[in-house]
């Protein structure tokens, strides 16, 4: 840990009463202590899912549940709580091996992402549901110049990329496998494909949406795979 945790604590605008707390959140599993951050990683996931939910209900109230979920899809991903974690400069405060050090840990999404997920997590024990709202809704609007539903769903290639790069160090390609119908009722079918690997396939009335649709559905796998 190359900073102090009092600096972090005043990104997050929350002081820990128990350190052990946030101590435990910062620690990467290659660190071999008796305890790690996996498990407040697994609630700070559920916490965050249940605050964004709530918070894009009340935003959009007359959204339909597909479109909330977009959109929540969005934001709740690898790469918009690696996003989060950056803004916070979670990597110099992350507890690792040398070993997982000299190989960039402090910059690895998957890492940054599990160790943000398990700050949440650590605030909602010590301090409740309606304080680590207002830390993450805080955070989220600092980092997204705007919460909508078009920006937010044509953000799923950016994401994607994101992602990609990060992971296999290579942009997704997109593909044509087929398009039917009349001219002015076309519909197009898009395959996206990661190092020549099809991960997913979707349909829509232009390629740019198909292309979205695809690639949110490629996103989900590939947050599923971490």
């Amino acid at each position: 840990m190359s900073k102090s945790i009092d600096t972090l604590e005043d990104k997050l605008s929350y002081k820990f009463k128990d350190k052990k707390l946030i101590i435990e959140a910062l620690t990467h599993k290659s660190y071999k202590q008796p305890y790690d951050n996996e498990r407040l990683e697994f609630l700070g996931d559920a916490v965050l899912d249940l605050i964004v939910g709530e918070y894009l209900f009340k935003k959009f109230p007359k959204s339909d549940e597909g479109k909330l979920s977009k959109i929540r899809a969005s934001l709740v991903n690898e790469a918009g709580f690696d996003k989060l974690a950056r803004a916070l400069k979670l990597g110099d405060y992350i507890l690792l091996s040398n070993a997982e050090d000299n190989n960039g840990g402090r910059e690895k999404p998957s890492l940054l992402s599990n160790a943000f997920e398990a700050i949440i997590g650590a605030i909602y024990l010590e301090a409740g549901l309606k304080t680590v709202e207002i830390i993450a809704i805080k955070l989220i609007e600092a980092n997204h110049e705007e919460i909508s539903l078009d920006s937010l769903f044509c953000d799923f290639k950016t994401t994607l990329q994101e992602l990609t790069q990060a992971r296999f160090g290579m942009t997704p390609e997109y593909k044509v496998i087929s398009s039917r119908g009349p001219d002015h009722l076309k519909e197009f079918e898009v395959g996206v494909f990661i190092q020549d690997k099809e991960y997913a396939r979707a349909v829509g009335k232009s390629k740019k949406i198909a292309q979205q649709e695809a690639a949110k559905e490629a996103v989900t796998l590939l947050n599923e795979e971490k």
